[in-house]
């Protein structure tokens, strides 16, 4: 009868054990069920977890659950800037910046990741870090307009500063993204510092497209007129003998 019932248990155990981890396959798919996962069985759901924990007031449960997170899921550059954000949101600043840096040597093409070291350069003074993780998400087509127009201007709206500077830097080297960099640019960067950029960019011999400039200036034009009467005098010497708008 012993060993009856002993079976019978080892039975309802693996059941157990077997609907929690289909449960926790499916949180991958509907977040909801997330807290519905025994917490021991947590791996997909823990994401979700997480990232709830995250939006809360709590920095030191957002950091118990980051840490589980990254304990199961080591590989992924995302998990690893979720938990660099929990670092940094529970006072942890150095702890933020090695996990950051180790994420991004795995996944700097995530725009999770770029977002979170952008934020911690922006946190630590680092201009010129946090213009080259702007670079990098304005060159990811995954990137919203809008998370771009957000960040721009606490990376670019110093005028002839290290953000503005480094930028430049980027773009004179970029020749095969100039066209990329003068029509998005046009739409999400704050319209001065994108004129600045721009110009100073030609000035140090940028080969931007006159056609391309023409469009620039009149798509920069519905934002700011100043902004597009800079960037049109700039173009103007960029293309002499035409009228780039």
């Amino acid at each position: 009868m012993i060993g009856r019932a002993l079976w019978f248990a080892a039975l309802a155990a693996v059941a157990l054990l077997t609907a929690g981890l289909q449960l926790d396959l499916h949180a991958g798919s509907a977040p909801g069920l997330a807290p519905l996962v025994p917490a021991p069985l947590r791996n997909f759901a823990q994401v979700e977890v997480t990232a709830r924990a995250l939006g809360s007031p709590d920095t030191a449960v957002a950091l118990a659950e980051a840490e589980r997170l990254v304990h199961r899921r080591p590989a992924p550059a995302e998990y690893l800037a979720l938990l660099a954000l929990a670092q940094a949101r529970a006072g942890q600043s150095e702890a933020a910046g090695r996990t950051i840096q180790i994420a991004g040597q795995r996944g700097w093409r995530e725009p999770a990741t770029q977002e979170a070291v952008l934020r911690l350069a922006l946190a630590a003074g680092d201009k010129p870090e946090a213009a080259r993780r702007y670079v990098a998400l304005f060159l990811n087509a995954a990137t919203p307009n809008a998370l771009l127009e957000a960040l721009g201007p606490a990376v670019l709206d110093e005028p002839g500063g290290l953000g503005q500077q480094t930028m430049v830097a980027v773009i004179v080297g970029g020749e095969r993204w100039h066209s990329t960099f003068l029509r998005r640019g046009a739409l999400v960067m704050p319209p001065a510092a994108f004129a600045a950029i721009a110009s100073e960019a030609m000035e140090r011999n940028a080969g931007f497209d006159c056609r391309v400039l023409g469009q620039t200036v009149t798509a920069l034009g519905q934002r700011d007129k100043g902004a597009a009467a800079r960037l049109r005098a700039a173009a103007a010497r960029r293309c002499p003998g035409t009228d780039p708008a």
